[in-house]
Formats: C-alpha cells, sequence, structure tokens
C-alpha cells in the first residue's frame, strides 16, 4: 500500500493523447461550449474542484496547448489511456487521479461533484457505470494509487486495458443521475449529434 494512501491528494487528468483517428480531427480541440476548445472547458470544470489539473499528452502535441496549463507527457511507450494514467502516477505515485477522457462533451461539473463526492479510499477506484454495457467506465473515474500500481504492472505483462485492471480490482460503482453525460463523441457524427442536444 502507497504510504498515506488514505490521505491521498485528488488531481485530476485530461487525457489528450490519443489519435483520434474516427474523429479525423484532435477530440479536445473541438469546441462544444461557447467557442471553448474541449481541453479547456475541462481544464476549467476541474480546476475548482481537486488540488491540481493536468493535461496528459503526447511529446509532438505540447504546442498545441497554451504555455501555462501543466501538462504531463506521456513519459513510457505504447498508446492507449494506459500511458497518460501511468505517466501520471509516475509524476506523482502518492495521488489519486481524477481520470477524463477528452471527448466527453456533455459532461458537467455536476456528475464530477457526484463523483467527488461518493470516493471511496478504501476501494482501488470510484467508478461510474457506463449506461450501454453496465461496465465501470474507467475514463470518469477517480483512481487511488495502488489502482494505478496494478495498472502499470498489467500495462508491463501485455494487458494493456483500463477497464478489465478496473475489473480485477475493488471497486465503488456508481449509478449516475445524469448518464448522458457519459457521451462519448468519437465519430463526426457523435460529434453532430453532442451539439445538437447542447443545442
Amino acid at each position: 500500500m502507497t504510504l498515506n494512501e488514505n490521505k491521498s491528494p485528488l488531481y485530476a487528468l485530461i487525457l489528450c493523447g490519443g489519435y483520434s483517428k474516427r474523429m479525423k480531427t484532435d477530440k479536445f480541440s473541438i469546441s462544444y461550449h461557447d467557442n471553448t476548445p474541449q481541453w479547456l472547458y475541462l481544464f476549467n470544470l476541474l480546476r475548482p474542484l481537486v488540488e491540481n489539473t493536468f493535461l496528459s499528452c503526447r511529446k509532438d502535441q505540447i504546442s498545441l496547448f497554451e504555455e501555462h496549463y501543466p501538462i504531463i507527457i506521456d513519459g513510457i511507450d505504447g498508446d492507449g489511456p494506459s500511458v497518460g494514467l501511468i505517466s501520471a502516477h509516475l509524476k506523482h505515485p502518492d495521488a489519486a487521479w481524477l481520470v477524463i477522457a477528452c471527448d466527453l462533451p456533455l459532461l458537467t461539473d455536476k456528475t464530477l461533484r457526484e463523483l467527488i463526492s461518493s470516493r471511496n479510499i478504501h476501494k482501488s477506484a470510484t467508478s461510474f457505470i457506463s449506461p450501454i454495457n453496465n461496465l465501470p467506465e474507467p475514463l470518469i473515474a477517480i483512481w487511488e494509487p495502488r489502482a494505478l500500481h496494478l495498472l502499470k504492472e498489467n500495462f508491463e505483462a501485455g494487458l494493456n486495458c483500463p477497464r478489465k485492471t478496473l475489473l480485477n480490482t475493488t471497486i465503488e460503482l456508481l449509478t449516475s443521475s445524469s448518464p448522458l453525460e457519459q457521451m462519448n463523441a468519437n465519430t463526426p457524427e457523435d460529434r453532430d449529434d453532442a451539439l445538437k442536444i447542447l443545442g
């Protein structure tokens, strides 16, 4: 168990390092809210709720963000969200991480506050249940240090799947009062649907 795990500070990580092949443009740069790029919208949502908020990205993406925003660069070889999560864990191993994918256009602080207020530090993670498949949502979740240590071990053993890591540890599972906010926008069609919902 990580030292002082019961007192782990809560940091936020916005995952921006994906290649967005289906969307055909960087998902973090899409504006859904008042011409604000999605990464900045999420940053502003998270900043009042946690001790520190970071953007997670690849080295070749750094120039796409404004200089004064804190960034954690992918520090291990590989791809997928595990790389960003593990890189953040290596930088701040005693922190718990509230991890948010950048492709959640309907997310509001209501859902984030719900997640934070339900955090169970005695379990490895706190996660919403997906309304689509009833499985844990690994990228709208709080990962305690021991869950991230397990993710790193699994990744090094060739298992690159955050959800499977959660399924093999202790999780506080939550049913969101606003499940639509868990909608991912992975394609241009998804983006257009989200924009219609947002009006």
